[in-house]
């Protein structure tokens, strides 16, 4: 990881972070509360999940359903609360093609975001620890990269590249693809979902570049100490559940004590998905999917 050429930037903070040793834990946060209660706590960087944006900003399920403007505006109020905390942000497929991605990144970093995370799956995109999560070519994504590079004027802004190819794939293809998109100027790679504590082992071991892991409450990544990850190797752990996990566990719990009935829900992601409509929407896609596949 270059060194910064600008700690005054946010994307400087960032870097100079990343030129220590250690672990960069960033929990997740979603609007300017749980970015307060972050930077009050003493960590020394954030992470603007999606997934949080989705739920707790928009109630929508993390399906591809928000748009850059909604993710932008999220990010400028966040980074304010945050008050020069480097802020890590969720940027999906960058919305688009590749000049779609150059105005998100520039998008982003007037929102005054340190880091921002691209992903290699097709647009609708889905949670990293859904199912069925359909990808682009290597190809394709790394052009979309190449994008999100030239498209920074901040040389310090930190671009994530993600691939999502563990699932669909397997994490040998996942693997290759991170090594692709380092060669290609990423500056950290984020294998998602890795699943068993020898991937993450693995994944350590055979990608050269700094790396980024995110630790899901229930989902497909075993939880792993901080330690063990700094050991390992890994720069980021990012946590986008730690405050909007509790959040919705403690509001159903104290709604239960008001008389409420308790909803039934899958655990983990995908039963918070459903708590904000994941099987309707789901079931629009699939009726529109099934009519293309017929030619109607």
């Amino acid at each position: 990881m270059p060194q910064p050429s600008s700690p005054l930037t946010a994307g400087g903070r960032l870097r100079s972070l990343l030129a220590q040793d250690g672990l960069i834990t960033a929990p997740g946060v979603f609007d300017g509360l749980s970015a307060h209660l972050v930077a009050r706590t003493g960590f020394k960087a954030a992470y603007l999940s999606g997934a949080g944006v989705s739920v707790a900003g928009y109630g929508l399920p993390d399906i591809g359903l928000l748009t850059q403007t909604e993710m932008t505006d999220r990010a400028r109020a966040v980074a304010a609360a945050l008050d020069g905390i480097p802020l890590i942000a969720d940027a999906d497929t960058g919305y688009g093609a590749p000049m779609n991605v150059a105005r998100t990144v520039r998008e982003y970093e007037r929102a005054g975001v340190a880091a921002l995370h691209l992903e290699d799956q097709a647009f609708p995109k889905k949670c990293g620890h859904l199912p069925d999560k359909e990808l682009l070519s290597a190809a394709e994504f790394t052009d979309k990269l190449d994008a999100a590079l030239q498209a920074r004027t901040d040389p310090d802004l930190v671009i994530i590249a993600r691939t999502d190819a563990r699932g669909p794939l397997g994490l040998t293809e996942a693997i290759k693809r991170a090594g692709r998109y380092a060669a290609a100027g990423a500056d950290v790679i984020f294998v998602e979902a890795p699943q068993s504590a020898e991937e993450i082992e693995r994944i350590a071991a055979e990608v050269g570049a700094p790396l980024m892991i995110n630790m899901v409450q229930g989902g497909l990544t075993p939880d792993t100490a901080p330690d063990r990850l700094a050991e390992l190797g890994y720069r980021i752990a990012i946590h986008p559940g730690a405050l909007l996990a509790p959040y919705v566990l403690h509001g159903l719990d104290a709604l239960g004590r008001l008389g409420g009935t308790m909803p039934e829900a899958t655990p983990g992601p995908q039963g918070l998905f459903e708590l904000v409509g994941l099987r309707e929407w789901a079931a629009i896609g699939e009726r529109y999917r099934d009519r293309s596949k017929d030619g109607a």
